[in-house]
């Protein structure tokens, strides 16, 4: 998978709407071509990892089904 700067550049960004504004360990997802990209909120310029469509999907179910809960 390979994803080009300028469509990096261009990402539209989200992040949760479980974050607050002074949230200090959010992340943001963007769609990129035929990834998903994640970036720490605070750091963006830190380095992006980017995850196939299948990989995104069996992450999202995880979280939905308490799988990365502290506990």
């Amino acid at each position: 998978m390979q994803i080009s700067t300028e469509e990096l550049a261009a990402a539209d960004w989200k992040k949760s709407s479980f974050s607050g504004p002074n949230c200090d360990n959010c992340v943001e997802v963007a769609s990129v071509g035929q990834a998903f990209a994640v970036r720490d909120s605070k750091n963006p310029a830190g380095g992006t990892l980017f995850f196939t469509g299948d990989e995104f999907a069996a992450f999202l179910e995880g979280a939905k089904h308490g799988e990365f809960d502290k506990i």
